[in-house]
């Protein structure tokens, strides 16, 4: 123990660290068969905190001559310019892109010509068009990670794509799911991939795809990737790691991959057929899971087992290339958006690993667990890492920039069809607000702001700010007072778009999409003062400790008497006499 916080102390002292949490997330697929209404979701949480929280509109534009491709930041502002729209054209110099694609280009490989491009939310990866494609996403450890590199020669190839500028150009272009993994994973294949593994989960209201791409040390074959299709009324989550397994040849309805697939793995000596049959794709490309063992796994764990418990799935496994977890299972009960926001919001409660439990959770049963230098980068893939100690890593995490739940309702009217339900900052004490995908404008506060500059014009600090507050007094300030108004909140956000669906019919394109503007607009400004008042009152309430209340005496919290008895409470000086 005293080599461990000889360690601990200087590690905090002496060393610097940069926190890379910001690739760490947790993405889903609801099909239509699995749930309630037939629609189909495509959900995702960027783990971000310290990153770009903004949620942007890129309007439409025409499509001419050259486009930039940009290797956009992590950091805010990801990106600065006026080639996505007034959002991204803040203060600052200008973004320089990393390589130019004629849009020629694109649409050889598209199959078809895409004039004018599609109007599309936008955060640190696309997330969702007017046509209503959806996109989530997760970052996976890889055995190779280059930089990215504009120009090819002197035996180094091309590497111009990273997961987020794709899923930006299938967005622009894309109406359907298929017709996305495809010109994705064309762009890949001629002008190469660089950096860290990834998942884009792509959905439309018919199909969704598991899509997963890395980079390859070789010149020729230079990168790869697989798509597999999610089985209608089926359920998945991935987390960290890639969950594709064995590819599937001859079978495109189902499975599609790279061309560099096959003679790439063979060259770099991933892959022996005559020895291992078929290609294993976690096995052949990733050293497995980020950071620490169950980093990835308890999660899909998690998930699977809330949305099928019957299955009976163990949340101990042999190693992290398992296959104990299926790729997508059926739910014992079709899920609706509510219970998609509660797989987010979830630290394992009323499990072995329940983080609100124990010691580590303080008095009030606050399941945050916050990383320090002891805890090394949350991105870590190396295998020869001390590991000194580790906390689960839950779902809903402190260190969410936003969590978010596209989907498409096919029973809906085409102007309120397509919804994206975005929560700014940590799920578990978030509102998922709803927006049309067809609306012509996002509020601004969803479009503005810093994480390193407090602001309530930024929608993410309202919710930032009560985030932190509340671990003042965890479990009683999120039950008693965050938990109602959000339920409420999200009440009145089905409710709406219900009435939104009744409300436009009849309506032209151009009213009915007026009308979703409107309607989102009022909705995002009742969220965000109905937070920031109740960020005031609970300022007050729960301020040095007490309950203090307007007409009433202050009243003594103080802590629980398990917690207490921890802690050497009852050794304190409670007498003058000598020991």
């Amino acid at each position: 123990m005293r080599q461990l916080s000889t360690l601990l102390a200087a590690l905090i002292l002496g060393a610097f660290f940069l926190v890379s949490a910001a690739l760490a997330c947790t993405t889903m697929i609801v099909t239509p068969g699995a749930s309630k209404d037939g629609s189909m979701m495509v959900a995702h949480s960027d783990d971000d905190e310290l990153g770009d929280q903004r949620l942007v509109f890129v309007p439409a534009k025409k499509q001419e001559g050259m486009r930039n491709i940009y290797s956009d930041a992590m950091a805010y502002p990801r990106i600065v310019t006026d080639d996505r729209g007034p959002a991204y054209n803040t203060p600052g110099e200008p973004t320089k892109p990393l390589a130019q694609l004629s849009y020629e280009a694109i649409w050889k490989l598209l199959g078809r010509r895409q004039e004018t491009s599609f109007a599309y939310f936008d955060g640190n990866y696309g997330i969702m068009n007017e046509k209503n494609l959806m996109m989530g996403e997760c970052t996976n450890g890889a055995n190779y990670e280059p930089d990215p590199n504009p120009k090819a020669g002197r035996g180094i190839p091309q590497r111009i794509f990273y997961s987020s500028g794709l899923s930006r150009i299938a967005l622009e272009n894309c109406a359907t799911a298929r017709e996305a993994v495809k010109l994705m994973g064309a762009l890949i294949d001629e002008y190469g991939y660089f950096s860290t593994g990834e998942t884009l989960l792509v959905g439309d209201e018919n199909e969704a795809w598991v899509f997963e791409m890395c980079a390859l040390p070789d010149t020729r074959h230079h990168s790869a990737w697989v798509a597999k299709r999610v089985p209608d009324g089926d359920y998945f989550v991935a987390a960290n790691t890639f969950r594709i397994r064995d590819v599937i040849k001859d079978d495109p309805d189902h499975f599609l991959y790279s061309r560099h697939l096959v003679p790439g793995l063979k060259k770099v000596g991933w892959w022996d057929e005559a020895k291992q049959g078929t290609i294993d794709w976690l096995r052949a490309v990733s050293p497995g899971e980020y950071n620490h063992p169950y980093y990835s796994l308890r999660r899909v764990w998690r998930c699977l087992d809330r949305v099928n418990p019957d299955l009976g799935l163990s949340p101990w496994v042999k190693d992290t290339y398992t296959r104990d977890y299926p790729f997508s299972i059926a739910p014992r009960g079709n899920l609706s958006p509510l219970d998609v926001f509660a797989l987010y919001r979830d630290h394992y409660e009323g499990t072995e690993f329940d983080l609100t439990k124990g010691t580590a959770a303080g008095p009030y049963g606050d399941p945050h667990r916050f990383v320090g230098p002891y805890d090394g980068n949350q991105n870590n893939v190396d295998k020869e890492k001390k590991f000194y100690g580790a906390w689960e890593r839950a779902i809903s995490v402190f260190y969410q920039g936003y969590t978010f739940v596209c989907q498409t309702r096919p029973k809906a009217p085409e102007a309120t069809k397509g919804l994206l339900w975005f929560g700014p900052d940590v799920s578990y004490t978030t509102v998922f607000t709803p927006f049309f995908s067809k609306m012509l404008q996002l509020p601004k506060p969803y479009q503005t702001g810093s994480p390193q500059h407090f602001s309530f014009k930024s929608a993410w600090w309202h919710f930032d700010l009560l985030g932190n507050w509340a671990r003042l007094n965890f479990k009683r300030m999120t039950e008693v007072d965050i938990k109602p108004a959000q339920r409420e909140l999200e009440r009145k956000g089905l409710a709406g778009v219900l009435a939104m669906d009744r409300a436009v019919a009849g309506l032209s394109e151009a009213e009915a999409r007026q009308r979703i503007t409107e309607f989102s607009f009022n909705q995002a400004g009742d969220v965000l003062n109905t937070w920031r008042d109740l960020t005031f009152d609970l300022l007050a309430k729960y301020s040095d400790g007490y309950i203090n209340l307007p007409g009433t005496e202050a009243r003594a919290v103080g802590y629980p008497a398990q917690w207490l008895n921890r802690t050497g409470y009852g050794n304190g000086p409670t007498t003058y006499d000598m020991k």
